[in-house]
């Protein structure tokens, strides 16, 4: 069996390349481990939490224990489906703040400033913000993606937005547009109440196409043979074969295993490699090094009329929502209720939002499990730029084995400040006028963490993922002994192998990482195709006049 391309990988960068390759004519096949994302806990919004802790649709990953964290091991979950993560998460859309991408290009990925890959963001949009407000300008209509905004139904939704506006803090029409700082609505990958995945937006119109082609199996190596990668070695239904590549492999498997599938197929640290018998192709030390993620908290608080989506966590009404949904799409079951959002910034000195809020009007965990029998809301709080650095190395040489994770979490001073500024912030906004009449007691931290001491030993046990891992096949200048791929996303030392996920972020940017992957998918198809890239859209986000001098 053989391809143009051969695409590792069927997740929110994989999908997107399958679909643009085959547009173009080429022949592609796309390998994925993962099964189907048919089922209603994929594509009831509302189930989000039953497909991340499903080792149907979920690798199962988990880090080392984090030394800093108490020695915790923190789950990492990545998706085994089609669609990757976009299949199992929390359905929000972020591209991104424009300073994000400048940042990439003055670290050496020319050509990735905001002005290059905004038009990339807005060819891959169906944005349908539902007559609420919002920037045109900035925005794409027609595309794969469809994006748009839950109903908010809830009061306590506009109450938090309101609250921030009572703290000082700005508002924002549109956190994807002009000004990403402020309080406002959040934005959805929802079409007609269905979670809209990579895999509905493109893979599945790409499969619809005769050039396009899904072949399961657990990809072992990528085979290269004289300095070049010409296809992939899998494992498929227990015997093991090659899917050759005419013309070149794009590794897209994720901030974890695309840096494990290098390192299994010889690029990687030269003495990583060697200690587990892997012969050494290239020597790239970048690989699987500059792990980076969003950790956050829950901050939650109780509520005394009984509004929140507590009284729906009994099986009865599950059951309804969930008959609602599969008869007419609608209701309930039909929004991530993560449905207000806010982007500010921690400290004076900051030039744009470093810290993100999503709210939720429960309180609950990402495993469905409520801490206290009560209704509450929360908001999960944390910083944008962590200052911590981990890694990704290979636990064994065996395929099937899962790499060895660590996060490093917590392990720069700065990001304790940060996470303490957090806490406060988020307590500060709780106690703004517009949750009078809802706010009961403090759920966690509790109103007995006050010190910087008590905060920081209740982060040590409280800290969790916001599952936005990304850099571990950093893209950067050829010259650059740290980076992995180049801007052209081409694997530094091996001709016709290319990495194109969210690994090959530089620095992680602001928000969920679901859009700038998908983005990532669109601009690497143009450069494996010689297209030349769309003019640049030369426009500036929106910068608080007063971040040199205040928070707000």
């Amino acid at each position: 069996m053989e391809a143009d391309f051969v695409v590792v990988g069927a997740g929110s960068a994989g999908c997107a390349l399958a679909y643009r390759l085959s547009e173009a004519g080429a022949s592609v096949i796309v390998v994925e481990y993962g099964g189907s994302d048919a089922g209603p806990f994929i594509n009831m919004p509302a189930a989000l939490s039953y497909p991340m802790n499903m080792r149907l649709y979920d690798w199962g990953f988990r880090t080392e224990p984090e030394p800093h964290l108490n020695g915790r091991r923190l789950a990492c979950p990545r998706g085994k489906v089609i669609g990757g993560s976009s299949s199992i998460n929390g359905m929000v859309y972020v591209r991104g703040h424009a300073r994000d991408f400048d940042c990439w290009a003055e670290q050496g990925a020319a050509g990735w400033a905001f002005a290059d890959v905004l038009p990339y963001f807005k060819r891959m949009e169906d944005w349908n913000p539902a007559g609420q407000g919002g920037d045109p300008a900035w925005r794409g209509r027609g595309g794969p993606v469809h994006v748009t905004r839950g109903p908010r139904r809830n009061p306590l939704h506009h109450a938090f937005v309101e609250a921030g506006r009572q703290a000082g803090f700005e508002t924002t029409a549109d956190y994807n547009g002009e000004k990403q700082e402020g309080f406002g609505a959040m934005e959805q990958t929802i079409r007609d109440g269905r979670r809209w995945s990579a895999a509905s937006a493109y893979l599945k119109p790409a499969l619809a196409r005769p050039n396009c082609t899904l072949v399961r199996g657990l990809a072992r190596r990528v085979v290269i043979e004289e300095g070049r990668a010409t296809g992939v070695e899998l494992d498929r239904g227990g015997a093991v074969e090659t899917i050759r590549a005419r013309r070149e492999v794009i590794v897209a498997a994720s901030a974890i295993n695309s840096p494990k599938l290098l390192m299994l197929s010889g690029v990687g640290p030269a003495a990583d490699l060697a200690a587990h018998g892997v012969p050494v192709v290239a020597d790239r030390p970048g690989v699987g090094a500059n792990l980076q993620d969003h950790p956050e908290v829950y901050i939650q608080q109780e509520c005394r009329e009984p509004i929140t989506l507590y009284k729906h966590l009994n099986w009865a009404s599950k059951a309804r929502i969930g008959a609602e949904w599969l008869l007419f799409r609608k209701g309930l079951g039909a929004t991530n209720h993560f449905e207000s959002a806010a982007f500010v910034r921690s400290r004076a000195g900051v030039e744009y939002p470093d810290i993100q809020f999503h709210f939720l009007p429960v309180a609950v965990r990402y495993d469905g499990r409520a801490p206290a029998p009560v209704h509450g809301f929360q908001a999960h709080v944390g910083p944008m730029r962590a200052a911590s650095r981990g890694r990704v190395r290979l636990s064994s040489a065996d395929p099937a084995a899962p790499p060895s994770i660590l996060f490093n979490y917590m392990s720069e001073e700065q990001d304790w400040i940060d996470f303490r500024r957090c806490v406060r912030l988020t307590r500060e906004i709780f106690a703004q006028p517009a949750f009078d009449i809802w706010r009961g007691r403090e759920i966690a931290p509790g109103p007995e963490v006050v010190s910087d001491d008590e905060i920081d030993g209740w982060l040590r046990e409280h800290i969790e993922s916001a599952y936005h891992p990304c850099g571990t096949c950093r893209m950067g200048a050829a010259a650059d002994p740290g980076a992995v791929v180049d801007p052209e996303c081409r694997v530094i030392g091996v001709e016709g192998l290319r990495v194109a996920d969210s690994s090959i972020f530089p620095r992680i940017t602001n928000g969920n990482l679901n859009a700038p992957s998908m983005m990532v998918g669109e601009k690497a198809a143009d450069h494996i195709l010689g297209r030349p890239p769309p003019p640049a859209l030369n426009v500036e986000p929106w910068i608080n006049p007063r971040w040199r001098t205040a928070d707000r």
